[in-house]
């Protein structure tokens, strides 16, 4: 009985039977030979047939085959440095589950619209599995560095009766006869964590109601927050360039195969090493003003800011201490100057702009009531966020880093939307 292989580990088993399940994914014909190139999930191995090998009608049903056919193909494998992962596969017999006919994605060029319109068929091409490995590399990348470190998962709920930063961009849905939303952030839950464990994150998908068709912007992704109990903003940010620097290393050494694939310059990742560099709001804003970008005053930067920004560095750059009343309501202000909050953002490099937006909470009981009241929310929908600043309260922060923007920028492409299996924005919710 023929050993089940898959492409990945075919080097394994050189001069020896093997039964591979998978899909053409591309084929030419040669007079006596047929050239299959089949792809199982792991990778994509050259598949030799010739006719001499096959009945007649057998042979003419591979040479009809259509992309994306399914197949159970056996054969031996055979060493071949001409190959792109060094063997290819000498095919002694086939089992066609299914020949595939017009498949819709051709090699000719298809718009972005109807890419997306067959989403659940285009993550099969190779670019996009690229992306998605990454992804996935991202995804361990992120939870390894929390959970060797100590950290505690406490998950967050996705419905939740209020909202962090109000509810003007938030999905309100009935629930029994009351309002509840899609959530926007853990992060307050994660608060209470964290006066528990003392170090917590969370990690699941979040939805933001903005109506934004920018390249930044999803109504659902992922994020990531950790919140740590008796840390400032120094802290913070300590966590923040560590972080970063840990999980892009981690991509680097892991999935160096995925970015080549998608044309990556690898030199531009590397140079993401400590220290990073850190500017006040203030200093951003004179920086954009020599650069001809300015920032009206006490606003927040918009995209076009955060591009001109980063250009400047060849790695990540923490901009801290912006406005307060561009801030949410539980960031902390700054003691020397009420006007500043606590708050970091890290942009990356290469224009790709905020990664990562956090900084220090507000951890006074009087002072965190003026915040709400100052924003017009319902004190009552918090009592239970107040109660931290009851019993225990102490000086605490962490940080949110949304997993698209930071695939993105890893994979240096030039929408968010190509880093989700199936993106939803606000004129997308197919398939």
């Amino acid at each position: 009985m023929a050993i089940v292989a898959s492409v990945a580990t075919l080097d394994r088993y050189v001069d020896q039977e093997i039964e591979l399940r998978g899909w053409v994914f591309s084929r030419r014909k040669g007079g006596r030979i047929l050239f299959l190139q089949v792809r199982d999930g792991t990778g994509i191995v050259p598949c030799i047939a010739n006719r001499d090998n096959f009945e007649p009608e057998v042979f003419a049903e591979l040479k009809a085959l259509g992309q994306e056919s399914s197949l159970i193909i056996r054969g031996t494998v055979s060493a071949d440095e001409r190959s792109p992962i060094g063997v290819e596969l000498h095919v002694t017999s086939v089992q066609v589950l299914q020949n595939a006919t017009d498949y819709p994605i051709t090699k000719k060029e298809h718009g972005s619209h109807f890419l997306h319109d067959h989403r659940h068929l285009w993550f099969r091409s190779r670019r996009q599995q690229a992306i998605l490995k990454i992804r996935h590399l991202a995804v361990r990348a992120f939870r390894d560095y929390f959970d060797d470190r100590g950290y505690t998962l406490i998950d967050s709920p996705v419905l939740t009766p209020n909202a962090c930063e109000g509810t003007s961009t938030l999905f309100e849905v009935p629930y029994f006869g009351q309002s509840a939303f899609l959530t926007q952030s853990g992060q307050l839950y994660q608060e209470a964590g964290a006066m528990a464990f003392g170090k917590t994150y969370c990690f699941g998908p979040t939805f933001r109601a903005e109506k934004s068709a920018t390249r930044r912007h999803l109504t659902e992704f992922w994020m990531l927050e950790p919140e740590v109990a008796y840390a400032d903003l120094d802290d913070v940010m300590d966590l923040c360039e560590d972080f970063m620097v840990e999980c892009v290393a981690f991509v680097l050494r892991e999935g160096r195969e995925h970015l080549e694939v998608l044309g990556r310059d690898i030199s531009k990742l590397e140079a993401v090493q400590k220290p990073f560099p850190r500017i006040t709001y203030d200093e951003a804003c004179a920086m954009l003003e020599e650069l001809g970008t300015p920032v009206d005053a006490e606003d927040d930067f918009g995209s076009p800011h955060e591009t001109v920004l980063t250009q400047q560095f060849d790695r990540p750059v923490m901009v801290h201490r912006y406005p307060s009343a561009i801030k949410a309501f539980y960031m902390k202000q700054d003691p020397t100057n009420p006007l500043r909050a606590m708050g970091v953002d890290v942009l990356a490099p290469e224009g790709y702009g905020e990664v990562i937006g956090g900084g220090q909470r507000e951890d006074d009981l009087d002072a965190l009531l003026g915040r709400i009241h100052d924003h017009g929310l319902p004190e009552e929908a918090f009592s239970w966020y107040l109660d931290l600043r009851r019993y225990g309260s102490c000086p605490h922060g962490g940080f949110g880093i949304g997993l698209e923007r930071f695939v993105t920028w890893v994979c240096g492409i030039h929408h968010v939307r190509e880093t989700i299996p199936f993106p939803r924005t606000i004129d997308r919710l197919n398939p």
